[in-house]
């Protein structure tokens, strides 16, 4: 068959996965439920990766180099956790409302309880107790999200499997996440700090609200979304999680994607929990996190028109490479400009945040590829496994991140008891939210460009082969 026939498959052939012919097509409603499932993780996933590590330091007055201790307890804990609960999902059998979307409505309100939980601080008590407090609350809380973002992401695959619209899929998602960020980002410093110190009572009341805004956005992901996609029952087969961990280890753009993701989460985690210091002690200006954070979800929505463009004109690999070099090189154009000031700063970030942005755009279109080169090499679909494992990698980015930022946050001499940090501990924060940034961006763009295999010619041959493959075996 020659490879314009095979690509004529792709729409309509999914490794024995059959589209529900009584659904209604994918369209506009599915996009905005999809966006909204992100907008929900992101309401509590970007409280705590922005604000959570100075509540420890300056509310419970934990030393950061425990709250990195935590952070990497906790992540690494969540990182099996995805595993354990991508398995079980994809031992679960199909609902009429769908085989990802209950599980997202039904862990929604114990996830978002536990998360204010975590703000929550009782008066009077021993610092033994905000410990254990903080200990307790947070990797319970890193569990439950586990229970709700594994099914979302794996739901991707299902709601589509036309290649186009699950690259408009990951867009949209990114869009979602950064709608959360650009509400949090810009709102939360006006509201939780006073006087450039943040506020407790403020910080539960932002928790609440956002917490509340975040069930909301489940409950539109749930009515707004379709499973159309329908995998028919498969037999259990003695031997087949040998055959997946086989077709894992082989999995060459599944390893270098994990990898890549890993190492960029370590740099948005560090870059997060970096510039609150950054701000608020290096600039003086805490507010001012209002405004990168601005540009940070700007970047996002600016870019997003010209997603599907530049995908099908330069490839996925061609351009997140791209986006990965162009902000490598501002941040580290950063580093030598020292005495520039908060809004400057801001100024010129925001170049490098347009490469961030494009990274963010396209890498949930980079999981489904890998999904679908794990049933080329396997003839299995493990949607839910597979997601668990690119989720378990950016857990460890997160387990990395959290507790690389608490020591070196530590390592360069910041008290929480001074009112104004030494001028040796500002240089080193200025260089932890510049030069390291700098040289992790770098770091993917290499790996992108000399490891990622599937560039855009390979994926769109590894389309037509699995849609011929998908063919054969309905034939036989």
């Amino acid at each position: 068959m020659s490879t314009a026939k095979k690509l004529d498959f792709i729409e309509s052939n999914v490794s024995g996965n059959e589209p529900n012919p009584n659904v209604r097509p994918f369209g506009l409603r599915d996009k905005f439920g999809y966006l909204f499932g992100d907008f929900g993780n992101d309401f509590f996933f970007l409280l705590v990766a922005i604000f959570l590590m100075v509540f420890y330091t300056d509310v419970f007055h934990i030393h950061p180099a425990t709250v990195g201790v935590l952070f990497t307890v906790a992540r690494l804990w969540d990182a099996f956790a995805d595993v354990a609960w991508g398995r079980f999902i994809d031992t679960r059998k199909v609902t009429p409302q769908g085989k990802f979307k209950p599980w997202i409505l039904r862990m929604s309100f114990p996830l978002v309880i536990v998360g204010v939980l975590m703000f929550v601080k009782i008066p009077g008590m021993s610092d033994g107790f905000y410990l254990a407090w903080a200990f307790v609350t947070y990797i319970v809380w890193g569990t439950l999200y586990s229970t709700v973002n594994i099914p979302y992401g794996s739901m991707a695959s299902v709601i589509t499997d036309d290649p186009v619209e699950r690259t408009s899929l990951s867009g949209w998602r990114t869009m979602g996440g950064q709608a959360a960020g650009l509400i949090i980002g810009v709102g939360g410093p006006m509201l939780i700090f006073v006087d450039n110190k943040i506020d407790p009572n403020r910080m539960l009341m932002a928790a609440i609200i956002f917490g509340v805004l975040a069930l909301a956005c489940y409950i539109a992901c749930y009515k707004l979304s379709t499973e159309r996609v329908v995998a028919p029952e498969r037999p259990k087969q003695k031997g087949s999680s040998k055959a997946t961990m086989k077709g894992l280890v082989k999995n060459k753009p599944l390893i270098w994607i994990l990898i890549a993701s890993l190492t960029f989460m370590v740099c948005t985690m560090l870059i997060q929990s970096v510039n609150t210091f950054l701000f608020k002690d290096y600039f003086g200006n805490a507010k001012a996190l209002s405004l990168v954070n601005l540009v940070t979800s700007g970047t996002v929505f600016v870019l997003m028109p010209f997603l599907s463009p530049l995908v099908k004109r330069f490839g996925k690999k061609e351009l997140a490479a791209f986006g990965m070099l162009l902000a490598g090189v501002v941040y580290l154009l950063l580093f030598f400009l020292k005495d520039i000031s908060a809004i400057q700063f801001v100024g010129i970030v925001t170049i490098g945040m347009l490469g961030n942005a494009i990274f963010n755009l396209v890498i949930w279109a980079f999981v489904t590829d890998v999904i679908d080169y794990h049933e080329f090499l396997t003839g299995l679909r493990e949607d839910a496994t597979v997601y668990s494992i690119y989720s378990m990698a950016r857990k460890v980015g997160q387990a990395v991140a959290g507790g690389l930022g608490g020591v070196l946050i530590g390592v360069v001499g910041y008290n929480s008891a001074l009112d104004m940090q030494t001028q040796e501990t500002l240089n080193g924060i200025h260089a932890l939210g510049t030069l390291l940034p700098a040289v992790i961006f770098l770091i993917i763009f290499l790996m992108i460009v000399f490891f990622y295999p599937l560039n855009k010619k390979r994926t769109l041959q590894l389309a037509a082969d699995l849609a011929e493959k998908r063919v054969n075996k309905n034939e036989m």
